[in-house]
């Protein structure tokens, strides 16, 4: 079948760029949520019975949602530019309307933190992301912890399984930012 050239913001291809995403996001285990920025290329191949294979090329770029949280891309809200990891994704994705399905047949993503350089031009102040694996950003992790579990109604205690994101920042002194994730432990609260 001929490969057909869509525009970006043809119905089909918006869509075709969607479940790919989801389902992109929904096969990944670390990071957070990517949002669509732009649809950069779509091709068409028309299958025999009512079916097609987009050739998609979009950029990305992540949100505040931890894939973990299996959110849908558009129900997440996207990091502000100092601290927004970019890339590209390129997908084939079948997509046939009339089986009301939808496979992806292969993806590829890269994906890099938005230079120093510009953060630093735009907002010098900002904090830059940093190692997770640096010991002071899981101490702040485990400090901010304790102090939810000391005032949760939680039954059980939580613990920190890993950072995913962190970053200082030097004002009057150093102040760190952490993201992480919690998991809950089988350490009651009313042991003593």
């Amino acid at each position: 079948a001929a490969l057909l050239s869509p525009r970006c913001d043809d119905a089909a291809v918006e869509e075709a760029a969607d479940l790919a995403l989801r389902q992109i996001n929904a096969d990944r285990h670390e990071g957070y949520v990517l949002s669509l920025y732009r649809i950069v290329s779509a091709r068409q191949q028309p299958q025999e019975i009512t079916g097609s294979v987009f050739y998609l090329i979009l950029d990305v770029v992540d949100t505040e949602c931890h894939v973990l949280s299996k959110k849908l891309w558009k129900d997440c809200k996207t990091r502000t530019v100092h601290s927004t990891v970019y890339g590209q994704c390129k997908a084939i994705i079948y997509i046939n309307q009339a089986r009301n399905i939808a496979h992806l047949n292969t993806y590829e993503c890269t994906l890099q933190p938005v230079p120093p350089r510009y953060i630093w031009s735009v907002c010098p102040d900002c904090p830059l992301d940093d190692s997770t694996t640096q010991p002071e950003y899981l101490d702040t992790a485990v400090r901010s912890l304790a102090k939810f579990n000391e005032g949760s109604e939680e039954t059980h205690y939580f613990s920190v399984l890993n950072v995913t994101r962190a970053s200082m920042q030097s004002v009057i002194g150093r102040a760190y930012f952490v993201e992480f994730l919690i998991q809950e432990t089988s350490c009651s609260k009313s042991d003593t």
